[in-house]
């Protein structure tokens, strides 16, 4: 009969790889913390130079707010970016994903409930984006010059494209109000964990408030546009900061069990 005991040593290197972060043995597929962290950074800076690609290179840069001929005009005249912008959106509504996974992984030795939801709330966040790309894709089909369009004037066109786009702003607006529960539950779970600096996860919770205080005033305060540039730098600011630092620490550093600062 073979015995199927293992030896103390066997037991010793098992113990050793799991405390240095490696899968463990005969658990295929799974990710180690320290795979779960670098594969969450790669996303997290992937998403960082896309999101400002898409959003603010290319739809700040081609959307005329109120002049819907204007828009249309930048949008025809660039037509290649505005699609290269879309598929970068595409990018980032899939990279989430794989990014809320890696994020529950992470942290789920911290508090395995309270990193599901942290990741549920970022799911229902790119829920939000993958629906307000439908209105992306709509208004790019209106500006198309298909055959069927001739039954509108070219006034028309214009203005059912811009209204699309602002259907996108306000469909993304109402899920960065979920991603912004999902900072501050993120950063909350960074400051119990002492895995890096309790800074960072401050940071990420005044950019999580900030987020939902951004969609909160878009529809209660009438006259929201006097105030946009103050809202964008309150949101901006510590989401810049906060993301960034948390992509980086992600990557480098995270899971390989740095003392805390």
């Amino acid at each position: 009969m073979t015995s199927t005991r293992q030896h103390p040593t066997s037991d010793r290197r098992q113990a050793t790889a799991d405390h240095q972060g490696a899968t463990p043995q005969g658990q295929v597929g799974q990710l180690s913390p320290r795979q779960a962290a670098r594969l969450a950074g790669i996303g997290y800076v992937m998403l960082f130079l896309l999101a400002i690609f898409a959003n603010f290179f290319v739809v700040e840069g081609l959307i005329e707010p109120g002049d819907a001929a204007a828009t249309a005009a930048n949008i025809r005249e660039s037509e290649g970016l505005f699609r290269l912008s879309l598929v970068s959106f595409l990018a980032v509504f899939i990279i989430d994903v794989v990014v809320a996974w890696a994020l529950y992984i992470f942290f789920r030795s911290v508090g395995r409930d309270l990193s599901l939801l942290t990741a549920w709330f970022r799911l229902v966040y790119t829920v939000f984006l993958g629906v307000a790309l439908i209105f992306f894709f709509q208004a790019l089909q209106l500006l198309s010059g298909a055959d069927y369009l001739t039954a509108f004037d070219n006034g028309q066109v214009n203005a059912q494209a811009l209204n699309a786009l602002e259907a996108f702003n306000y469909t993304w607006l109402i899920g960065l109000a979920a991603f912004g529960i999902h900072l501050v539950l993120l950063g909350y779970l960074i400051v119990k964990s002492g895995h890096t600096s309790r800074i960072l996860g401050y940071v990420l919770m005044v950019a999580g408030v900030a987020y939902v205080i951004d969609t909160g005033a878009y529809a209660l305060v009438a006259t929201y546009a006097d105030y946009e540039n103050a809202f964008l730098v309150m949101v901006a600011v510590p989401s810049v900061i906060g993301e960034l630092w948390l992509g980086l620490w992600l990557l480098l550093k995270a899971g390989k069990r740095q003392p805390a600062v």
